[in-house]
This record gives structure tokens, C-alpha cells and sequence, in this order.
């Protein structure tokens, strides 16, 4: 089972930014990915970011349009994601995931409010 430090988040107006962080509490031997995905009110999970643990290029959803950053380190096991010129659009529950070949495994994930 893997477990999450998920920090960061809040509250921000539009064109602000924010940093969330997470810290997984292990990784497995094989190829994992490790990413944030987001969920708003009554819409489906999406992907935000993600990275490949044999990848130095991360992922990222269309709607993030170059706004939002994806960072790896110190450890496999911590990834951070920036988020630059935050819109109302992009209030949501954001996730904290990782992906093995046969599972996948959830944060409890963090508030993220863009809002003027």
C-alpha cells in the first residue's frame, strides 16, 4: 500500500499561482508513474501531470496550455507541480497519484479555489 504527503494548495484569483506537493511513502521496483490529477463538482477525474519514473518528460492534460509545471526530486518518491495563471476553471480537488502495472493508488487530495 502507498500512502501520500499531499501539501500545498488553497485559495488564489485569477492569473495567481500555487505550488502542491506530494511525497509518496514508497515506490515499487518497476516502472511506475507518479502525477496529479484533478476532479471539479460533478465532472469526471482528470489527468493533470504526470511523469514516467524512466521518463525525465512529464505529461500533461490539454487544458494546461504550458501554464503548469511538473517537477521530480529530490527522490523518485516527490513530485511537484506549479501552477501558473490559475483560472476559475481550474477549481478542483487535485489528486495525488501513482500507477503501477496493476494498480493504482490515490491521495486524499487537496483544495485548490481560483476565485477573484
Amino acid at each position: 500500500q502507498v500512502q501520500f504527503h499531499e501539501s500545498g494548495g488553497g485559495s488564489a484569483q485569477p492569473g495567481e499561482s500555487l505550488r502542491v506537493s506530494c511525497e509518496a511513502s514508497t515506490v515499487p521496483n518497476g516502472r511506475f508513474e507518479m502525477g496529479w490529477y484533478r476532479q471539479a463538482p460533478g465532472k469526471q477525474r482528470d489527468m493533470v501531470a504526470s511523469i514516467a519514473s524512466d521518463s525525465a518528460i512529464p505529461d500533461y492534460g490539454d487544458f494546461v496550455k504550458g501554464r503548469f509545471l511538473l517537477s521530480r526530486g529530490p527522490s523518485q518518491r516527490h513530485i511537484e507541480l506549479q501552477m501558473n495563471n490559475l483560472q476559475p476553471d481550474d477549481t478542483a480537488v487535485y489528486y495525488c497519484a501513482m500507477k503501477t502495472w496493476s494498480n493504482i493508488y490515490w491521495g486524499q487530495g487537496t483544495q485548490v479555489t481560483v476565485s477573484s
